[in-house]
């Protein structure tokens, strides 16, 4: 057998660093490696089977593909190419763990250096109770209110995307999700889980990916499928991917009715579905791809949704931050109207946007300058609300910085239910 060397992330999910590990070849090596060591499915290894991007192996002291021959006696390394950073594996101390007692308000902060979780009463100021993932992208964090499991989606600059879960955030370890990976039959990768998103029937969720896709869990986050009625539309051949990627972004769900569901995607535009996602459909009409030649506006499939919610207490009703252009819906998503030009808005280019889930006709938004500079407008930050479902918008700044040039990302802004 050959001997297996594991650094860090990878020697602590293994159980140790030298493995005797048999096999003919590198490939041999490495499956019978995730064979013994489940934990580490995915990592090494994605999809398809490949060895990820930003991870090398080499044999004896030579790089080696997944053909190269193996010999018993042969030293076999996997480590992070230099390109994909590095990752904490080992628990925090306890006194960063320790959270104060008679919090009130909780926030989940995905950083490119890892998840934090802030605490403390509202309105005042928050403290760092915990960070998790150190070394690594947390893309995006949520809780689920009908269970209090905590989600993360996080990328590991050489190992990939995955989701991890927790009933505590301030637990040392959190648990790994089986999923979200494509079948070998979709020959493709996941390349990064922009959101996690309740669904209406007990224990589902969705999570939307890059490149573009929808994975359902059944069974409470712990493993996730494709959803094959999106990935086998048959015009995805012709689907293009915004700045950046090829992204579903944007999953609304219809309160009580698990059947109905609408999706966005940078930048293949809205998809609707009424039989809970077995069949799906376009709900493009009237936007308008301002990026695009006038001369080839009309029936445009690569239409850039920066992001998208339904109201859940009037869910016909849906709101769209576009890539120029802020829309809305009152046809659960079939058609769009403008509510960006001439509403008092600075400019109707930006990613943010939430709703107040117990108004339809509230909305918020934080705007930037454009496609060609993706900063505050006069470098002032500043929310703007409707309550008129968008023939007007107010300034809400107080508070905000007053010289600021930003860029606000697409789920940077959130609102807490209340």
């Amino acid at each position: 057998m050959a001997t297996l060397r594991l650094r860090s992330p990878l020697r602590e999910l293994a159980g140790g660093s030298d493995l005797k590990v048999p096999g003919s070849t590198v490939g041999e090596v490495l499956r019978g490696l995730e064979a013994g060591s489940p934990k580490l499915t995915g990592w090494v290894l994605d999809e398809r089977g490949a060895i990820r991007e930003h991870v090398v192996v080499f044999v004896n002291g030579e790089r080696a593909g997944l053909d190269a021959p193996v010999a018993a006696g042969d030293c076999v390394h996997v480590l992070p190419a230099i390109s994909g950073g590095g990752m904490q594996t080992l628990p925090q101390s306890s006194r960063e763990q320790d959270a104060e007692p008679g919090v009130q308000a909780e926030l989940l902060v995905g950083t490119r250096k890892g998840l934090m979780v802030l605490r403390g009463s509202k309105g005042n100021r928050m403290e760092v109770a915990a960070r998790h993932f150190s070394g690594a992208i947390a893309e995006f964090a949520m809780r689920d209110r009908r269970t209090g499991r905590y989600f993360a989606s996080v990328t590991h600059g050489q190992f990939g995307p995955r989701v991890y879960f927790t009933d505590d955030p301030l637990a040392e370890e959190w648990e790994v999700a089986e999923g979200p990976a494509f079948p070998k039959d979709a020959d493709t990768a996941v390349e990064r889980i922009w959101l996690i998103r309740k669904g209406e029937e007990d224990d589902v969720l969705w999570a939307g990916v890059a490149p573009a896709a929808l994975f359902k869990s059944e069974n409470g986050g712990r493993s996730w499928f494709l959803n094959r009625g999106l990935w086998d539309d048959p015009s995805r051949p012709n689907w293009q991917p915004g700045a950046g990627g090829l992204a579903c972004h944007s999953i609304c769900t219809w309160p009580d009715d698990p059947s109905r569901i609408a999706v966005g995607i940078s930048a293949a535009g809205v998809w609707l579905s009424e039989d809970g996602g077995e069949s799906w459909r376009r709900g493009n009409t009237g936007l308008v791809a301002r990026y695009l030649p006038e001369e080839a506006r009309e029936g445009a499939v690569d239409l850039c949704v920066h992001n998208m919610h339904r109201a859940p207490l009037e869910p016909t009703t849906l709101y769209m931050q576009f890539h120029g252009g802020v829309y809305r819906s009152d046809d659960a998503g079939e058609s769009w109207s403008d509510i960006g030009t001439a509403t008092g808005l600075p400019s109707d280019f930006g990613f943010p946007m939430v709703i107040d889930p117990h108004d339809p006709d509230a909305a918020f938004v934080i705007p930037l300058r454009g496609d060609f500079d993706r900063v505050t407008p006069n470098g002032r930050l500043a929310v703007y609300e409707t309550r008129d479902r968008g023939k007007t918008w107010m300034e809400r700044s107080l508070g905000l910085p007053e010289s600021a040039y930003l860029t606000i990302l697409r789920h940077a802004l959130a609102q807490d239910g209340r």
